[in-house]
């Protein structure tokens, strides 16, 4: 079955109101082949659209939409890329999916690489499985931002890191993008003794040759679980080594804000904690346009959370608890001291220790539901627990383990509350305030 083809038109849209069926594949819009949705997306934004359609029987018609520029067209497709998502092509000697135990559902081996998904969620890519002629159409449609994996900016090095013998052909279509007026934020997962040190400053250099397209490149420490049997030997950053590698990043950050306005480099949350340094004021992450990196997510929510706090009127709430990675334990603390100078209630925050990856593993989002029982049986957990919503599977209630919140609540005997990654919803949820 084609995943062009339509399986459902939303009621009221104006795909609807043209006549669009259920069961037809959309072939072009405007004479622009769709093949994916990208196509669809860029080709379906002007207010007065031809579709060329095809019928089950394999008849085909053109038909005429109207709509507001912009507006969504109501279409629904088998995917939403309305193709297959292109998975990684590469044996990256840092990759976190090889160091998954075995057993866990299927989804979680799967390596995405897809360049629609960059543009359209977020994810990062490395240019890897690129065809020229999608490389062109990136050009063509002017598809940006695009997030890309770095790295390194040494074309043997990167094909070592990414374990794939052209890595460096992403260095050329880079220079491309940028030539092409496509913006892209970068990152460098960094590894202690190879692609740190004067590597990390020769990638820098060369990624600040290339703004403004390159708009921000965040430097984020190795993840390393229990679980790397028969891998490339690596080692963690201890705290000297993460001390030099944010010595060496905010030294070139401050070079570029004097010459550009912008620091355009900024280490992750993890590599201030682990060299025992303070998070940075919220001044210094401007956009936070790397906040999806763990770049500056912890002084967001301290920001948010001081405001929120201060539009909060005084009052009680009934006892609580919240459950978090290792790591942010000590900022949630202070944020819970701070809380109950207001609300009259009393809180606990336990730190999860992560038995099931690592005790090196310290992020609460990849907390197992196994070790949160297992750690807060028998606790003081008052009458709710609060739980980061990043805990979770996106849009579900189930941890990474296959553990629901359901069991949590039945195992430990309390009600659990899903907490955003916002100061405001951290704020509502210790006064227990429901919007």
């Amino acid at each position: 079955m084609s995943l062009t083809r339509i399986l459902s038109v939303d009621k009221g849209s104006p795909a609807q109101r043209a006549g669009v069926k259920t069961g037809e594949t959309l072939t072009e819009v405007n004479g622009h082949r769709i093949v994916d949705v990208l196509d669809y997306k860029y080709y379906t934004y002007d207010p007065r659209l031809e579709l060329k359609l095809l019928a089950p029987d394999g008849r085909e018609r053109s038909l005429l939409v109207k709509k507001g520029e912009g507006e969504d067209l109501g279409l629904n497709f088998e995917t939403y890329l309305m193709d297959r998502a292109r998975s990684c092509a590469n044996r990256c000697i840092f990759c976190f999916v090889d160091q998954l135990p075995k057993g866990m559902r299927e989804t979680l081996y799967f390596k995405d690489d897809d360049a629609r998904l960059s543009f359209l969620m977020g994810n990062y890519i490395t240019l890897t499985n690129l065809s020229d002629r999608e490389v062109q159409r990136i050009c063509d449609l002017h598809v940006s931002p695009i997030n890309i994996s770095v790295h390194s900016s040494d074309p043997e090095l990167r094909s070592k890191l990414l374990g794939f013998p052209d890595g460096g052909r992403g260095l050329a279509i880079m220079e491309r993008f940028a030539r092409a007026g496509i913006t892209m934020n970068c990152q460098i997962v960094s590894c202690p003794g190879i692609n740190d040190g004067p590597e990390m400053d020769k990638t820098m250099a060369w990624l600040e040759g290339l703004y403004p397209q390159v708009n921000s490149v965040s430097i984020v420490p190795v993840g390393l679980t229990r679980h790397r049997e028969g891998l490339c030997p690596l080692e963690p950053y201890d705290q000297p080594k993460a001390t030099a590698v944010l010595d060496q990043v905010e030294a070139m950050a401050a070079r570029c804000l004097e010459k550009h306005g912008t620091r355009i480099f900024w280490c992750s949350d993890e590599l201030y904690l682990r060299a025992g340094r303070p998070i940075p004021e919220d001044e210094y992450y401007e956009d936070y346009t790397q906040l999806e990196n763990g770049v500056g997510m912890m002084r967001l929510l301290r920001t948010e959370f001081d405001s929120a706090l201060k539009l909060a009127q005084e009052g009680s709430a009934p006892p609580f608890s919240i459950a978090c990675g290792v790591d942010i334990a000590p900022w949630l603390l202070e944020i819970v001291d701070m809380a109950m100078e207001k609300c009259h209630t009393s809180g606990s925050v336990y730190p999860i220790i992560n038995r099931f990856l690592g005790e090196s593993i310290t992020v609460s989002g990849l907390v197992t539901g196994h070790d949160l029982i297992e750690q807060l049986r028998g606790r003081e957990l008052g009458e709710r627990l609060l739980l980061p919503v990043n805990m979770l599977r996106h849009g579900e209630d189930v941890f990474l383990d296959d553990v629901t919140v359901a069991d949590v609540e039945r195992e430990l005997g309390v009600r659990v509350r899903k907490v955003n990654q916002d100061g405001f919803d951290l704020c509502d949820a210790i006064f227990d305030i429901t919007v």
